[in-house]
């Protein structure tokens, strides 16, 4: 079956027209992203192609967290489509933390909804610190290590060194279980421990450690806090 030919779409179907006379807001994701991609390739027009990278995605959170050599993989995704991929979902990850910039990130919930929609579709373990000012509200977030979570890899001179480098008041470390469980493992609460008494020595708040799941109905949060459970 040969593929439809933008040509032979309504005028009035076609995204740009659609945008200019409804909003942006009036445009379903798979357009939004056939604007970003501007042209398809041969045999598969730009809207059946943006159609296909959600699909193989699976949703729009996923693909979201694909890199500049993760869109340049997709066949007809060549460097300047993928540049204008990439830094546009850039900009939505960084209006969401300007967002929650303003507000006091001293608890679980707001560590998930700053960090969760983005890390809870990891393949890999990433390892991460929430820097925090005086009024526990966000300064930065650095990531330490990206790869499979363990205390060699966790040293404590790796995770202390962002905090005093941007003279933070206080940290939230953070890091997702690929597997969707948030549940802490025995490692997990070797470092945590380990971490907390080092901050106590170096008289740096340690607020929590948050370990982001994935939404289940036979769990009751999609993330684990230590300061939660009383373990710090």
């Amino acid at each position: 079956m040969s593929s439809r030919r933008l040509n032979e779409y309504p005028e009035e179907d076609l995204p740009r027209e659609r945008l200019a006379a409804l909003g942006a807001g009036a445009l379903s994701n798979h357009e939004l992203i056939a604007l970003l991609l501007g042209t398809g390739v041969n045999g598969t027009n730009v809207m059946e192609l943006s159609k296909q990278m959600l699909k193989d995605a699976q949703s729009l959170g996923s693909l979201a967290r694909y890199s500049f050599h993760d869109f340049t993989a997709i066949r007809g995704i060549g460097p300047a489509k993928a540049t204008h991929l990439a830094a546009a979902f850039e900009l939505g990850h960084r209006l969401a933390r300007e967002r929650l910039a303003k507000q006091k990130m001293d608890s679980p919930e707001a560590i998930y909804e700053l960090l969760g929609a983005e890390m809870c579709g990891l393949a890999k373990e990433s390892l991460r610190v929430v820097l925090l000012d005086t009024r526990y509200q966000f300064i930065k977030v650095h990531e330490v290590s990206l790869g499979s979570l363990n205390e060699s890899i966790a040293h404590p001179r790796e995770i202390f060194q962002p905090v005093l480098t941007h003279s933070a008041f206080a940290f939230i470390l953070v890091h997702n279980h690929p597997s969707g469980d948030p549940a802490p493992s025995e490692a997990d609460r070797r470092l945590t421990i380990r971490l907390n008494e080092a901050a106590k020595l170096m008289q740096i708040q340690m607020l929590d450690h948050v370990i982001v799941g994935s939404h289940d109905d036979s769990r009751a949060k999609p993330y684990f806090s230590f300061r939660e459970a009383g373990i710090i």
